[in-house]
């Protein structure tokens, strides 16, 4: 029943198994989380037995094991029992009494996703394969259908398997489409609109799309939201506004910590004053600071409104509290979903500006070394965000060079002077070098041109840098950057003669004749070059010894930690996914594999992790196979230990696109993490995660 690792347990075909014998996916997914969620499993590092949940776990025999797995079957066989006797058509009650029975009479597996799996294949006609509790209500609550009041597994299906019925449908059809149309669980959030007795700041809110919370003494949060110790980084924070009320010190504490991290991108927010709801909207971003305005509440959230017309909750939650998280009351969580559907809309404005952007982290580097020694590289495997980053950094250099302000607080004409227009050149310029480029490109040659006769003629023209230079000369107290992508692609020494003199810091300003013109060329102090290089083409080790003496360089590896806990529909955790995906092919593709691996830029759009389903599949399917079938050089063994002999057909040699189609999201999954299947992540598929204590806190603060 409980050895996973032979690939031919029950659990192991509960989970993973998908071939003609047991299409397992289709029957509902039970994939992610750990190996507790089984109850009972053995650990692959030790071999030992280990029995109960993530926080109450205890090594035992495998004598004791075998105890504990015929007490499970002797459950599952009492389970099928109380199925066999319930009628077709049962109605709430008596799947009630069902939920009831199970406890009583399987005590052990009656609300384990794997157990529910299990007797929903034996009676499809009476379960439905949703195989948990918060997925079955989400769905009910998105077709504005309230559950039953009391909780358990088995409470809903009756629900299901009517409508099943009504279609005319299979389960696994009925619940395949829901997934569709409705998408992973969400959490409803009651965010408050007034720092204390002031004036309203839903309207600076609506405008500028965001959501705002206050305690703007507790200043920039970054830090502290990407770390597991924040709830105590913020009580620590708020210690000295609530000195002798540990009790709201911790409530409070628990709020801000909502707001910047348990809140996710896809989560709903309600701005309310009082009874009065004023808006619902979509969290579309991460936790950022932003005191530019003059509202004090500079911890924000990017949020797309999606209505703005003003209306009351069925049932009071939460009217005291800041920030609070909505859904005791199912009555409440309908009529948001209503009000969705119906999006009373009133006219929104704008987005406010980006984020400001502070030369630290990654720019700051690349900052520091373009000060240092006047020119620098980035580089890594492809997708870590060298080009990105590069980008950023130099309008940011340029910006606070001429403006004294980062690009992104400039305004449209400032702009313009930074990154230049159709007409005129900018202080920031781009070039890609690739084996065709040469001097004459970046430095000066004759070029092929139509004299006013109808001749060709050849006309001696400067190169980029060049032009930069001369710029640059004439505007001393300005930042000019060139940004070289791809320079490792160019043959460099002739590309740069005589600049592999005078790029040294010390060299600036030496002024040398140049062989074609004969002109005197000097580079000034102002101009800095930054380059990208991706190391899947070709080794920081095999560039020119001189030219590495004179640039700096920043490493990119693939960061995992920029996903950090989204997953990919709810299904495939996307930091852990890369990250096992990467040690397979360091493992795989041999001496140089570090720097084939692929980056995290490609589970990303803008700054956030892709967690729509179909847009990962597009990523995966367009991007990250085909690069790993050139790594691989048509070498479907090594493919197949990379990807799982799921995703490709090793005997075939061709990778199994029929997975990638839309209907196809459970087999998909099943593929992808049957490679790791110890993979751990939140637990939305499979019902067994516990609420972060937080949450549960504020909930037990409701006055």
């Amino acid at each position: 029943m409980h050895t996973h690792g032979n690939k031919e347990s029950l659990v192991y075909w509960l989970e993973f198994k998908n071939d003609d014998e047991f299409p397992g996916p289709m029957l509902g997914s039970i994939s992610g989380g750990s190996a507790h969620k089984f109850g009972l499993f053995r650990r692959k590092e030790t071999n030992q037995w280990v029995e109960g949940s993530v926080n109450n776990e205890k090594s035992i025999s495998e004598a004791d094991a075998v105890i504990v797995a015929r007490r499970h079957r002797d459950q599952l066989l009492s389970g099928v029992g109380l199925l066999e006797t319930l009628p077709p058509g049962a109605d709430d009650a008596a799947y009630l009494a069902l939920q009831e029975a199970l406890e009583q009479q399987a005590p052990d597996i009656f609300g384990l996703a794997w157990a529910h799996k299990y007797w929903s294949l034996l009676f499809p006609e009476k379960l439905d394969d949703f195989h948990s509790e918060r997925w079955q209500r989400h769905n009910l609550l998105r077709l504005l259908e309230t559950p039953p009041a009391q909780d358990g597994l088995y409470v809903c299906a009756g629900r299901f398997v009517g409508l099943a019925g009504k279609m005319g449908w299979l389960m696994n059809h009925l619940t395949s489409a829901l997934n569709e149309r409705n998408g992973p669980p969400v959490r409803y959030w009651r965010l408050g609109t007034r720092l204390g007795d002031g004036p309203l700041i839903w309207p600076a809110m609506r405008d500028g799309s965001y959501a705002a919370i206050g305690w703007e003494a507790l200043g920039d949060l970054s830090a502290v939201a990407a770390g597991n110790q924040v709830t105590e980084a913020v009580r620590l924070l708020l210690k000295d506004q609530y000195p002798n009320d540990a009790k709201t010190l911790s409530r409070k504490a628990a709020e801000v910590r909502n707001f910047i991290e348990r809140m996710q991108n896809g989560d709903i927010v309600l701005a309310a004053d009082g009874e009065r709801v004023l808006g619902v909207g979509r969290v579309t971003g991460s936790y950022r600071y932003e005191d530019t305005e003059p509202t004090g509440a500079p911890h924000r959230r990017p949020v797309e409104w999606s209505s703005t017309e003003e209306w009351r909750l069925p049932t009071s939650e939460g009217l005291r509290t800041t920030f609070f998280p909505i859904g005791r009351h199912a009555n409440n969580i309908v009529e948001i979903e209503r009000r969705r559907l119906d999006g009373g809309k009133a006219p929104i404005r704008k987005p406010a500006p980006p984020q400001v952007m502070q030369l630290d982290g990654i720019p700051g580097r690349i900052q520091a070394i373009l000060e240092r020694k006047g020119q620098a590289i980035v580089y890594g495997p492809p997708g870590t965000g060298k080009t990105y980053w590069t980008l950023r950094t130099a309008r940011d250099v340029a910006a606070i060079g001429a403006f004294g302000r980062p690009f992104a607080e400039l305004s449209a004409g400032e702009r313009d002077t930074v990154g230049g227009t159709d007409q005129t050149a900018g202080l920031v310029r781009w070039c890609t070098f690739h084996p065709a480029y040469g001097y004459e490109d970046f430095i000066e040659g004759f070029r092929p041109q139509q004299s006013t006769v109808g001749q060709l003629v050849f006309e001696r023209r400067d190169g980029i840098f060049k032009r930069l230079c001369d710029d640059a000369s004439h505007a001393p107290k300005l930042k000019f950057i060139l940004v070289v992508d791809e320079i490792n692609r160019g043959d460099i020494p002739r590309i740069f003669g005589e600049l592999l003199t005078l790029l040294e810091r010390d060299k600036r300003e030496l002024k040398v004749s140049l062989p074609l013109s004969g002109d005197h060329f000097a580079v000034p102090r102002n101009v800095y070059l930054l380059g990208t290089m991706n190391t899947a083409d070709r080794s920081i080790a095999l560039l020119d010894t001189a030219l590495r003496r004179r640039f700096g360089f920043v490493e990119l590896m693939p960061d995992t930690s920029v996903l950090g806990a989204a997953s990919a529909g709810g299904s495939i955790p996307l930091g852990p996914w890369l990250a096992a995906l990467n040690e397979r092919l360091r493992k795989d593709l041999g001496r140089d594999a570090r720097n084939l691996q692929i980056g995290h830029a490609y589970l990303l759009e803008g700054d956030h992790p892709i967690t729509d389903f179909a847009r990962f599949v597009r990523v995966l399917a367009e991007d990250l196979v085909p690069l790993l079938e050139e790594y691989c050089y048509e070498d479907y063994g090594a493919l197949a230990r990379i990807l799982g002999s799921g995703l490709v057909d090793e005997e075939k040699q061709c990778i199994r696109k029929e997975l990638f189609d839309s209907g196809k999201i459970s087999d998909l999954v099943q593929a992808l993490l049957a490679p790791e299947p110890d993979i751990v992540t939140a637990s939305v598929a499979t019902g067994v995660a516990e609420e972060p204590e937080e949450i549960a806190e504020a909930n037990e603060s409701e006055p």
